[in-house]
């Protein structure tokens, strides 16, 4: 997948490349004049009453051959290397974009810190072999079959395979040399994973690691990483250092070689002085294009490596799927769900087991039960957060299946237990940065939510930057913002996943009023540890170990004396007198 997202995007900027390719060849034509020029001009110097004409124009040939250089060059390096950051850029939002449509099961499996070394580390690491390593390339193949002509017509093909001699070795050397690189880059990039990971663990759990004093713990095992990440770089840097010391070694014996019989030949007047000149001007044009070769190699390798991981990614299925010809309306609010069980991925136990629930529209359900009885699950299910078999849940008595992704959720409000917020103003935060929201809708949004005045005593109200994850701000603040964020959406459905534990009890009290009042006639869902929240609703369910085991209105199941009758009982023991009454 990510390798054909590259042939894509190389297909779609042929054009571009294809100029740019061209102006790089004209660039390698161009550079190879100059030792021809400059050996001419030291063979007219050598002529006793030389033409002074002569080596003015030669001169000017170089300013042209120097002008020549830098407009082609300019010209290729805009082409061919921004062509490549496009593909970084282009790279980076398809691996975003696949990000977004995996499933939250896949996140279960993999760690931050790997997921943010794909989309910085392996992507700018293809993008160098797509750019410079791949015009690094072609400019030093054209130089090298340039210049290796241009040697054999100075002086001979004998005296130019003996000079060159010793390249083939070091090709064979550099391709060796790369297969080791390739698998310690590989090392390089799971380590960054892991630093990444500890990193970002470290910030976004400070709080807790002061308050168990473990600064010293989290410094030890950081240094654990850090001394792997050093290992596996100086591993590869061991490998790559060989590289340089090598090449400088054979074209040493190259231009040994070449002094010796070349001179000889200078001396004995089969050539002239010029000639061999420009055959050491060539031989030492090879050398940087030859000694590129370590660097290319490595570049290539790592790129390569680092395709091959970004393609584990992009192959990766897409779980939740849409059919052909899916409903792309939005839900008017009727939702059943019909003897629905259900497994998360790979375990073998389940989850749910035999969901029967009916929600008419307008109605309001509550569901209650213990920590790991399946609220947020049956939730998520209804989000098609995960793949629900056909024929057990249906809105406006379409299956959950048939329609659109975005249709579906776009109906839905939802406010998790873990409530985010972004580092962004509190009104864009409600908005979720949607600019179809009037002000006039975000102060009514956070009214409701009881939230407006903790807003407006901020320094600069609405407009206040919270900090990442809202750190600035205390719990109960996000989850009214996180409510507020829901109830400007006025969706067809709106889902409170334990979302009113960090408020008071009177300020619960405030909000469930205004949902009452604000949706009549819209359906609800409120899952709740705390009895004061579902008291109101239409129907309650009690969930325990994945099954509804009592429901009913607030006074049926008090008076059934079960499950619900239990945990009421626990929450309000202080007020026995009163609740006695009311059971009874």
């Amino acid at each position: 997948m990510g390798k054909k997202i590259l042939i894509n995007f190389i297909k779609e900027h042929k054009v571009s490349y294809t100029i740019g390719v061209t102006f790089m060849l004209l660039t390698s034509y161009i550079q190879t004049l100059f030792p021809k020029v400059l050996g001419d001009t030291i063979d007219i110097l050598k002529v006793n009453n030389f033409s002074n004409k002569d080596v003015y124009i030669n001169i000017a040939y170089i300013m042209l051959i120097a002008l020549g250089t830098f407009v082609t060059t300019y010209a290729w390096r805009n082409l061919v290397i921004g062509n490549a950051r496009n593909m970084e850029c282009h790279l980076r939002e398809k691996l975003f974009e696949h990000f977004e449509k995996l499933s939250p099961e896949f996140y279960n499996r993999r760690k931050t810190g790997d997921l943010i070394a794909y989309a910085i580390n392996d992507i700018s690491a293809v993008r160098m072999t797509f750019g410079p390593a791949t015009a690094m390339s072609i400019n030093g193949i054209v130089i090298c079959l340039i210049s290796i002509y241009s040697m054999a017509r100075a002086i001979n093909w004998k005296v130019t395979l003996l000079a060159l001699l010793p390249i083939p070795i070091i090709v064979l050397i550099m391709t060796k040399i790369g297969g080791i690189v390739r698998k310690r880059f590989k090392k390089v990039q799971e380590n960054f994973a892991s630093i990444s990971d500890r990193v970002q663990e470290n910030i976004n759990g400070i709080r807790v690691i002061k308050a168990y004093v473990q600064e010293d713990k989290e410094v030890e095992k950081f240094e654990v990483l850090n001394e792997k990440m050093s290992e596996s770089n100086l591993d590869m840097i061991r490998v790559s250092s060989y590289v340089s010391p090598l090449i400088e070694i054979c074209f040493t014996i190259s231009f040994v070689l070449n002094l010796i019989i070349g001179g000889n030949m200078v001396l004995e007047g089969s050539i002239s002085l010029g000639s061999f000149v420009a055959f050491n001007g060539y031989l030492t044009m090879i050398m940087s294009p030859i000694i590129s070769i370590g660097r290319i190699i490595t570049i290539f390798q790592r790129g390569m490596a680092s395709l091959n991981r970004l393609n584990e990614i992009f192959d990766t299925e897409i779980d939740i799927k849409e059919i052909e010809d899916c409903v792309r309306s939005s839900i008017d609010g009727d939702v059943e769900i019909k003897d629905l069980s259900f497994n998360y991925p790979g375990a073998e136990e389940a989850v749910l087991k035999d969901i029967n629930i009916s929600i008419p529209k307008g109605h309001t359900l509550g569901i209650v039960g213990k920590t790991g009885s399946g609220k947020s699950t049956l939730v998520n299910l209804l989000l098609r957060m995960y793949n629900v078999p056909r024929g057990k849940i249906y809105f406006d008595g379409v299956d959950i299946n048939d329609y659109e992704l975005k249709s579906l959720r776009d109906s839905f409000g939802f406010v998790p237990q873990d409530n985010f917020l972004f580092k962004a103003s509190v009104s864009d935060n409600i908005k979720f940065f949607k600019q179809i929201y009037e002000d006039e809708e975000v102060i009514d949004a956070t009214k409701n939510s009881c939230i407006f005045d903790s807003v407006m005593s901020l320094n600069d109200d609405f407009n206040t930057v919270l900090g990442e994850r809202g750190v600035n701000i205390s719990g109960g603040q996000k989850q009214r913002i996180s409510i507020s964020r829901a109830l400007i959406k006025n969706p067809d459905i709106l889902i409170l996943d334990d979302s009113l534990s960090a408020v008071d009890t009177i300020t619960e009290t405030k909000i469930l009023e205004n949902l009452r009042r604000l949706r009549g006639n819209k359906t609800s869902i409120i899952i709740a540890h705390r009895m004061s929240a579902v008291m109101e609703a239409d129907e309650i369910i009690v969930l325990d170990e994945g099954r509804i085991v009592e429901r009913g209105t607030h006074s049926e199941l008090l008076e059934k004396e079960g499950i619900y009758y239990d945990i009421y009982k626990s929450q309000f023991h202080e007020e026995d007198n009163e609740f006695g009454n009311e059971a009874s």
